[in-house]
């Protein structure tokens, strides 16, 4: 076909549209609307994944050194601390900073520490954190086979939580986004053919004078193109304030942050262009297939 032909039947897609503006609309709608229900879920999926993430970072090993050990020995324990695999975070817990933390934690008993006028009984000790929550007991097993270390400890309850909950997460998350995936595409599917079907006469008329399939199906391609392109921009920046809006209201609660992990929220400007092109890919491939697959049934006649 010349390239004048692709022209003038890509022209006439995009009429089609201003032609029959009410099917034109309720496909742009149904679109819209299937788009924000999986790319919606999509998001809440990352996100809580982000904050389990975010939740099993603040899941510390705590490692205890002998009582008397040198500084020199401190320094070289905390090279081989930070050169651990899963180590993320080391900090330096000095015998004095452990003992004013013991202090201002034991709300009675206060008497006991009248008795005791310094800190040398209390070991140093670091606070560590991990970049792979997973492995925190293999990590901690390794810490304790440090020479001078005389324990290493992580809560592995709140760990094993964490990996159940992750893991409960992605395949209730899937379950949803397939399902609503599947659904959207059934929406899509009627939606089209009836926007097919309203033209059925125009179709089988020109299939009578000789036009070929291709001929018939590129208008109905291009039409379904741009409106899902449409479609695709209208739930991108629907998601966009409403993504923008939640975030703002989560991080504004530092409670939220401390406690759920809400400050491992992603910002929408790391991920805008991912979702962007998402959004647009999805809604111009559903939309341009489902209405030449549409066209199927009115081309055999």
């Amino acid at each position: 076909m010349k390239l004048s032909g692709v022209k003038y039947l890509a022209n006439q897609g995009v009429e089609n549209i201003w032609k029959n503006k009410m099917m034109a609309f309720a496909t742009f709608c149904v679109l819209l609307i299937s788009l924000l229900l999986v790319g919606c879920s999509a998001l809440f999926y990352i996100n809580t994944n982000s904050m389990i993430l975010g939740l099993g970072n603040q899941n510390e090993i705590a490692v205890y050194l002998e009582t008397g050990t040198s500084d020199q020995r401190v320094e070289e324990i905390t090279a081989q601390l930070n050169g651990l695999e899963n180590i993320k975070t080391v900090a330096f817990i000095p015998k004095e900073e452990a003992y004013a933390r013991m202090k201002t934690q034991v709300v009675k008993g206060q008497e006991i520490f009248d008795l005791i006028s310094d800190a040398e009984f209390m070991p140093d000790g670091f606070s560590l954190t991990v970049a792979d929550v997973e492995t925190i007991e293999d990590t901690t097993a390794v810490i304790s086979q440090i020479a001078d270390v005389r324990l290493a400890q992580c809560s592995i309850q709140v760990a094993e939580f964490l990996r159940e909950l992750r893991r409960a997460i992605t395949i209730i998350a899937l379950a949803v986004i397939v399902a609503l995936a599947a659904v959207s595409m059934i929406m899509i599917s009627n939606t089209t053919k009836a926007s097919v079907f309203a033209r059925r006469e125009e179709i089988q008329i020109m299939k009578y004078v000789g036009a070929t399939d291709a001929f018939i199906r590129t208008p109905f391609f291009v039409e379904g193109l741009v409106t899902g392109f449409f479609s695709g921009a209208g739930a991108f920046f629907i998601t966009w304030a409403v993504y923008r809006s939640v975030y703002n209201m989560f991080m504004s609660q530092g409670m939220l942050i401390n406690v759920f992990g809400a400050g491992s929220l992603i910002p929408f400007a790391d991920i805008r262009l991912y979702v962007g092109l998402a959004y647009l890919v999805a809604g111009s491939l559903a939309g341009a297939i489902g209405s030449v697959i549409s066209t199927r049934k009115h081309l055999n006649v």
